[in-house]
């Protein structure tokens, strides 16, 4: 969460950096980036494990799918949306789809059942988004604010098809073929629309770097534990995402962070985190006992 709330603002300043604007530039770079994730990652997995390519052959038409939810719908909804809606919705509205997930996970997953615990520290996790956009002005639903809601059910229905795929596939393969897709996809549609990226050979080329570097390490980090992990226990940890993207703003764009309402937003997230372990932590605990 730490590395994926870091990629907000440094996406912000790659787009003033290499004088990204409009729908069809901003698709164009999320194409490229990853196109490049998606490709060192393939090759990371080739080298890690050669034979790991094998069931992808018999799971392909799951991974494109997950990569089509998670990268090409997602970040189209989610840029398109922007541009038609407020940012101080995007991190309320975001989450709505995990929230929705805690609460009626059964539903995708048999074994994830909701518990009250998970369920009112979903809700904590959430009041701490709306405590940090808190003091902005009240807002009706746009069609801008239907498009970032459809990428929040994407992302939520990315990881439900991933979850079911690393039964088989190895989340980091599965993670490079997906993501190399869909960053193709998005890099067609980019060129297609007229869209053009200015890269210049100097240090600015270290941003995208970064964002690249930190899109990896997060994803496979994330989709490694997807494939052990109870997914409404991790939704509810991915509310700290905008918690650090706050906070990385500060560092990296000078934002003002210090105010009431961040720090009560940090308070209900990891109320909501702690919340939601309580039960785990019990289940531990008495196995170790046994």
């Amino acid at each position: 969460m730490l590395l994926w709330g870091s990629l907000f603002p440094m996406v912000k300043l790659g787009f003033s950096s290499y004088e990204v604007s409009g729908t069809a530039d901003i698709l164009l770079f999320a194409g490229i980036r990853f196109v490049i994730c998606g490709a060192v990652i393939c090759v990371f997995a080739g080298f890690k494990d050669r034979s790991s390519y094998k069931p992808v052959r018999h799971s392909l038409v799951p991974i494109l799918l997950s990569g089509a939810f998670a990268i090409i719908l997602h970040y189209g909804f989610t840029y398109v949306g922007l541009s038609l809606t407020d940012s101080f919705k995007t991190a309320i509205i975001k989450q709505i789809g995990a929230l929705l997930y805690v609460c009626f996970s059964f539903l995708f997953i048999k074994e994830d059942r909701p518990t009250v615990s998970k369920i009112f520290g979903a809700l904590l996790g959430f009041l701490g988004i709306v405590a940090l956009n808190f003091g902005a002005e009240g807002f009706s639903f746009s069609i801008g604010d239907m498009l970032i809601l459809c990428a929040s059910f994407c992302t939520v229905i990315s990881n439900v098809i991933s979850k079911r795929v690393f039964e088989r596939v190895s989340p980091i393969t599965s993670t490079g073929v997906s993501q190399l897709f869909g960053g193709a996809v998005l890099l067609a549609v980019g060129l297609a629309m007229g869209g053009s990226v200015r890269f210049q050979v100097n240090a600015e080329l270290l941003i995208m770097g970064y964002i690249c570097i930190a899109s990896i390490v997060s994803y496979c980090i994330w989709y490694g534990i997807v494939k052990y992990g109870e997914l409404s226990h991790l939704f509810i940890i991915k509310f700290s995402e905008p918690l650090f993207a706050c906070v990385f703003g500060c560092l990296i764009l000078g934002e003002d962070i210090f105010k009431v309402q961040n720090l009560l937003a940090f308070i209900l997230v990891g109320a909501g985190i702690w919340l939601s372990n309580l039960k785990r932590k019990s289940k531990n605990k008495a196995e170790k006992t046994n």
